[in-house]
């Protein structure tokens, strides 16, 4: 007789846009079960909760008060709330949390959120899923070979559009309080992966505009990246595309080889050329790309499949509150040199950036 399947508890804090994702992820997953849903808007956890058939909320507290047998919790409020939200959720409830990006929009608060998760006794998963997708694995794995030799430069590109529709959905969309612009919203996947490909960045110079939308922050911006091993980086990042979204995309160039992995959701190899060709890379575009429905790509699934093996496996902690806070400082990096017109060293103490609201006069 066959054991019964181990299963983990979610629920889901906020039940916005991206709910949808997380939703649709869990429900393929044999070892997750969503339980419970909260909204302080009622009527989105409602059309959720009755779809689902289960418990919804107006009050996250009230959720977890009813429900002690929930394992993690799921965060997909806007993004100025993570870090209260992060932080309530560990300290008096000991749950463990999977983030939606970015993790904090302040680095101090970021810091905060790991060090309550730590003396909770909890894990912090952050969901930066692209580094999920099969291109991408595909391309880390030959970084992880030393395929690429000395690395040269790395790129990664968002052109997406987004309406002044999309900004006046929420109020919160689209400030620096609450939301970020381009580069922390949308670009904030691609960001991760150009750390998580080329490691430290030393320093940045940054431009940012706002271009086409009635917004506090840009819609538009392009920076510069020095890494500790030598390697540049290029960010650049819209949603002042027209009419459509054009790409999400990440190129590696290094002196033995140069991949660039398109679409728009990171998920095509467009590029894979390398001076020691091998006979599997000759199949290579035609088994590690994807063609996902929208820019969310497929990467939900597969990271919420290795938290669920983290937690009951001990398996390596996909991406935790340390590994996702590098990416963030690299942004707060970008915003306090487009202010000060200067190029920043990091590590560094944020003065002007204004994301997350900071008022450093």
């Amino acid at each position: 007789m066959s054991k019964p399947v181990q299963k983990l508890k979610f629920a889901l804090v906020g039940c916005g846009r991206i709910a949808k994702k997380h939703i649709e992820a869990m429900r393929d997953l044999e070892q997750a079960e969503l339980v419970a849903v909260s909204d302080i808007q009622a009527g989105r956890a409602q059309f959720w909760g009755e779809k689902l058939g289960i418990p919804y909320y107006d009050d996250y507290n009230k959720m977890l008060s009813m429900h002690n047998d929930i394992d993690v919790v799921n965060i997909l409020t806007p993004s100025g709330l993570h870090a209260k939200h992060a932080i309530d959720i560990a300290k008096k409830y000991r749950k463990h949390i999977v983030c939606e990006k970015p993790a904090a929009l302040r680095l101090n608060d970021a810091d905060e959120i790991i060090k309550a998760c730590k003396e909770a006794g909890v894990h912090f998963f952050v969901m930066m899923q692209n580094r999920y997708n099969l291109a991408v694995q595909k391309l880390k794995q030959a970084l992880d070979e030393g395929r690429f030799g000395k690395i040269i430069l790395g790129t990664v590109r968002v052109r997406w559009a987004r309406s002044q529709e999309y900004y006046d959905a929420d109020e919160w969309r689209g400030t620096w309080d609450m939301d970020g612009g381009c580069l922390t919203n949308q670009a904030s996947h691609h960001i991760d992966l150009l750390t998580w490909l080329l490691g430290e960045p030393v320093e940045v110079t940054a431009k940012t505009a706002t271009r086409l939308l009635d917004i506090e922050v840009e819609d538009t911006g392009a920076a510069i990246v020095k890494f500790a091993n030598g390697a540049l980086g290029i960010v650049e990042a819209t949603t002042a595309t027209r009419p459509k979204d054009l790409e999400g995309s990440v190129s590696i160039l290094g002196e033995k080889g140069t991949v660039e992995i398109g679409g728009f959701a990171v998920n095509q190899i467009k590029t894979w050329l390398f001076e020691d060709q091998r006979e599997e890379d000759k199949e290579v575009i035609n088994l590690f790309n994807e063609a996902p429905p929208n820019v969310y790509g497929f990467g939900h699934q597969r990271y919420l499949a290795e938290v669920i093996d983290c937690i009951l496996n001990g398996k390596k902690v996909p991406v935790d509150g340390i590994e996702g806070r590098k990416s963030l400082e690299l942004i707060h990096a970008i915003y306090e040199s487009a202010e000060t017109g200067e190029t920043v060293r990091i590590p560094f103490e944020p003065k002007k950036c204004r994301l997350g609201g900071i008022d450093h006069e």
